[in-house]
């Protein structure tokens, strides 16, 4: 199983839609190396789901349930079934101030709309939605 971050911008379509949907097509993505990243995703695979725009935080969990399919000319799209809220919003100033995710994508790339994690990226960030302030 690998794991992604999915951004999107909530006015667009936020987790809460995901949420009301069930499934959605994740789609729209105009960046090559992000449809490059579309083309790797399997089914089963597990993404967090990172609202940009004035938010700018993780909100929530979606995993992968049809693989990238034809969108238009040569851009894909994959299938995504909503999964979890986290239990508290990770804020992209908390994930810049842990040393273990400094190197990430949504950190060195902030435009990228989709982006690898590690497992263990994954893990620090789901977990940092479950501490206590």
């Amino acid at each position: 199983m690998q794991y992604w971050l999915l951004k999107t911008e909530p006015t667009t379509y936020s987790f809460e839609n995901l949420k009301k949907d069930k499934k959605t097509n994740w789609n729209g993505i105009r960046n090559f190396q992000a449809r490059n990243f579309l083309k790797q995703m399997e089914v089963g695979d597990t993404a967090l789901i990172y609202h940009s725009g004035e938010q700018k935080s993780v909100v929530g969990v979606a995993r992968v349930i049809k693989e990238a399919y034809l969108e238009v000319e040569d851009w894909v799209q994959v299938d995504l079934e909503y999964v979890e809220p986290l239990k508290k919003p990770v804020t992209l100033a908390q994930i810049k101030s842990c040393n273990e995710l400094k190197n990430i994508h949504l950190v060195r790339q902030g435009r990228l709309s989709t982006m690898p994690l590690t497992k263990e990226q994954f893990k620090l960030i789901y977990q940092q939605s479950l501490l206590k302030n």
